[in-house]
């Protein structure tokens, strides 16, 4: 085995689930995350995946998964191996709220995502009317739903990349941990 291979192996490398109704911002933010710029972004069909690192031996994969109906009931599928979750609200689509608030309190029953950390993105903080991040905590009964697990609301704009370079540490914080935490109970089972 050479140098290169041990490097390589000693790289943690983590799974968020990047989800949300389409039109919340989840591709955008992605770009944005990714290569610090905007591009004119299509409607998700299916889904893109993209790594970023976030440190020198911690690289993060996001999937972002389309948001439209049809996509919404295969969400399922991609929560096997999650190690985060970040949600995307579009906080200015009032009269969506309730209907992304729904699918949210959906996917946090899965089995899959017992006890996974979550960070909720408040997006387009930009937009005259958006709720900022207390208001999505309390209609998002964060408290309730996440009492299990490590969750944050950022405020955030995928234009301005504002709230991204926070977004982004929170999530590889809580993945690591959350990494660690299931390192060591895989040690406890084969003791």
């Amino acid at each position: 085995m050479g140098l290169q291979n041990a490097k390589a192996s000693s790289v943690k490398r983590t799974n968020i689930v990047m989800l949300g109704l389409d039109s919340a911002g989840k591709s955008t933010l992605l770009c944005r995350l990714r290569y610090k710029d905007v591009f004119l972004t299509l409607p998700t069909i299916g889904f893109n995946v993209d790594m970023i690192e976030a440190g020198k031996d911690f690289t993060l994969t996001f999937w972002d998964v389309g948001g439209q109906k049809k996509m919404r009931e295969l969400w399922s599928n991609f929560l096997e191996d999650a190690d985060g979750l970040l949600y995307v609200v579009d906080s200015s689509a009032k009269h969506r709220l309730e209907e992304s608030r729904r699918e949210f309190e959906l996917i946090l029953k899965n089995e899959s995502l017992k006890n996974v950390p979550v960070v909720v993105l408040a997006n387009k903080q930009d937009l005259p009317g958006a709720l900022n991040a207390e208001e999505i905590t309390r209609r998002f009964k964060m408290k309730k739903y996440c009492s299990d697990r490590n969750w944050y609301v950022q405020p955030c704009c995928a234009i301005t990349g504002e709230g991204l370079a926070e977004a982004l540490q929170r999530v590889a914080t809580f993945a690591r941990q959350f990494c660690k935490s299931k390192e060591t109970f895989t040690t406890l089972k084969e003791l």
